[in-house]
C-alpha cells in the first residue's frame, strides 16, 4: 500500500491491483455527532417542557405544592401521607371557592385522640397539598372537642417532640404551622404544658435570629405565659434573658 493525500481524507493505493482506496479521516464522524447533538439540544430547548420551564407560569406561585396521594410516588411516602393514602385519618379535605374545609366521618368529639392528635401532629411537617391542611386544620379542630383536655394532657409526653420537630424544620412554612399548633395546644392544656416547655423554648430562641419570625414568636410566648401562668414566666425568661417586655 501506498499513501497519498486528497481532500477529503486519505488515499491508499495497492501496489497489485493500482486502484485507490479512500479512507476518510476520523474527524469527519466527530463533526457529524457534534452536529447531530446540537440539533437534539437546539429542539429540546425548543419543546413544551421546557418552554415551561424556562418560562414558569404566574398561576405556579399561587397554587399550592400539590401531590396526588393515591399516585405513585418517586420517593418513599412519610408515615403521615401513607396513613391518609390508606384512609387512616377519618376527615377529608373538601375543596371550596374561597377556602377550603374538612368533613369529618364521624363527629371529631368520639374519636379517641390517641393516636389521631399525634399523627396530626406528625403531619405537619409535610410540605405537599393536601397533607398540609389536613394535619394543620385537623389539629386544631380536635383540640376544640369538648373534653380535650383530658384526652390531650396524657399525650405531652409522646406529643412534645413530634412538636419540636416540627420547630427545627428547616422549611419556614413548617415550622409556622408548628408554632401556632404549640399555642393551641396550650389553650387546652395550660400549665401542664410547662414540664416540657423547656425541650420547646431552645428551639424558639434559634429561630428568633430569623426578623422574619422575631413577632410571631414574641407574641407565642406572651401566649404561653398567659396560658401557662407564673412558672412558665420563669422558664421563657431563663431562656430569652435578652429580654422581651411580655
Amino acid at each position: 500500500m501506498q499513501k497519498s493525500e486528497c481532500p477529503g481524507g486519505l488515499q491508499l493505493r495497492n501496489r497489485v491491483t493500482g486502484n485507490y482506496l479512500q479512507r476518510t479521516s476520523s474527524s469527519t464522524p466527530v463533526k457529524q455527532r457534534t452536529a447531530i447533538q446540537q440539533s437534539k439540544s437546539s429542539s429540546s430547548i425548543g419543546s413544551p417542557e421546557s418552554a415551561k420551564k424556562l418560562h414558569p407560569r404566574p398561576s405556579d406561585k399561587l397554587n399550592p405544592k400539590t401531590i396526588n396521594p393515591f399516585g405513585e410516588q418517586t420517593r418513599a411516602p412519610s408515615a403521615f401521607s401513607a396513613i391518609y393514602s390508606k384512609g387512616g385519618i377519618p376527615c377529608r379535605l373538601v375543596h371550596g371557592s374561597v377556602k377550603h374545609r374538612l368533613h369529618w366521618d364521624c363527629p371529631p368529639e368520639n374519636l379517641p385522640f390517641d393516636p389521631l392528635l399525634i399523627t396530626l401532629a406528625e403531619g405537619l411537617r409535610e410540605t405537599k397539598h393536601p397533607y398540609t391542611f389536613v394535619s394543620k386544620e385537623g389539629f386544631r379542630e380536635l383540640l376544640l372537642v369538648k373534653g380535650a383536655p383530658e384526652k390531650a394532657i396524657p399525650l405531652l409526653p409522646r406529643l412534645i417532640p413530634v412538636l419540636k420537630a416540627a420547630l427545627v424544620h428547616s422549611d419556614d412554612e413548617v415550622f409556622e404551622r408548628g408554632l401556632c399548633a404549640l399555642v393551641q395546644l396550650s389553650v387546652i392544656v395550660g400549665p401542664s404544658l410547662n414540664d416540657h416547655l423547656k425541650h420547646l423554648l431552645t428551639s424558639l430562641s434559634k429561630r428568633l435570629m430569623d426578623k422574619k419570625f422575631k413577632e410571631p414568636i414574641t407574641s407565642a410566648l406572651q401566649k404561653l405565659e398567659h396560658h401557662g401562668g407564673g412558672v412558665s414566666r420563669i422558664f421563657i425568661k431563663s431562656c430569652f434573658w435578652f429580654g422581651f417586655n411580655f
